[in-house]
Parts: structure tokens; sequence; C-alpha cells
């Protein structure tokens, strides 16, 4: 790779992550949530009542990650979470009426333009640039199963 790709990847990786800084400011002043608990939040609103390690696995997140974020949603009235009838060792969550108005009035997680510009993509174009995002957190060698411990600063 020559510098000049490896300058460019650089560029490009800080644009994004800035981005995605700036907007994850946006969405804890309009709704209150940082980014990763607005990602459980909609996830549980996608899933309905489901555990701590199915919203893991949908939000890409480590499962302690996850409970830290379910305390904090918890916490703000948006969440519940209760022991299953079935098996008193699994817990379950699902939203509030204050946690899926917080959904209806949140922003895009990806900010409004870029979701829009990505929605409006011709399929094989969103498919490369999906295919491209993957690669690239691939080489990060990164996982979020849970073995590695996760930076949590952002669970707000």
């Amino acid at each position: 790779m020559s510098e000049r790709d490896y300058a460019l990847l650089l560029k490009q990786i800080r644009r994004l992550v800035r981005a995605l800084d700036v907007h994850s400011r946006r969405i804890d002043r309009q709704v209150g949530l940082t980014l990763p608990q607005l990602m459980v939040l909609a996830a549980l609103g996608r899933l309905g009542e489901v555990t701590s390690r199915a919203l893991a696995a949908e939000a890409d997140l480590s499962p302690p990650t996850v409970v830290g974020i379910l305390d904090k949603l918890e916490a703000k009235g948006l969440i519940r979470r209760y022991r299953s009838q079935r098996d008193r060792r699994v817990v379950h969550a699902r939203t509030t009426p204050a946690g899926k108005a917080a959904l209806a009035r949140a922003p895009d997680p990806l900010g409004e333009r870029l979701g829009r510009a990505f929605r409006a993509l011709p399929g094989d174009e969103r498919r490369k640039v999906l295919e491209a995002l993957g690669l690239l957190g691939a080489l990060t060698g990164e996982e979020t199963d849970g073995s590695d411990e996760e930076i949590t600063a952002e669970q707000g």
C-alpha cells in the first residue's frame, strides 16, 4: 500500500468518526441518550421482549456492555426488566411507553443526511459500501463477543 493510500484511509476514517461523534452529541441533546443507548433501545423496540443476550447479538455489543446500557435505560424509565416465569434465572427487557416515545422522537442513528443518502443508493452500491465496511471492521481484528473488554465510555 502506498503512503498516499494509507493517509487517505486514515483521513476517511477520521471523517466518519468525527461525523458520528457530532451526531451522537446531537442525539444526546435531542433525546438524552448516547448512540449505544439509542442502538440498544431501538433493538429492543424491534425485537420486543427479549433477553440481554439477544439484545447484545442484535446491537453487536458484548452482553456486559448491554447490561450496563440497560441499567441506564431502566434508570431513565425507558425500559423495564423482569424475570421469566418459566426460568427465574432469565431476565427479559421491554420498552416502556416513555421508551417508545423516545424512539419516536429520536433522530436517525446514522444522521438524517447520511441515512437518506445511503437509502437512496442503488442496491448494488449499498452492498459494496457494506462489504467494504465489513472488511474494514474485520481488518481491525476487534470482536464484540465479550471476549475482550470493550470501550464503554460512550454508554453514558
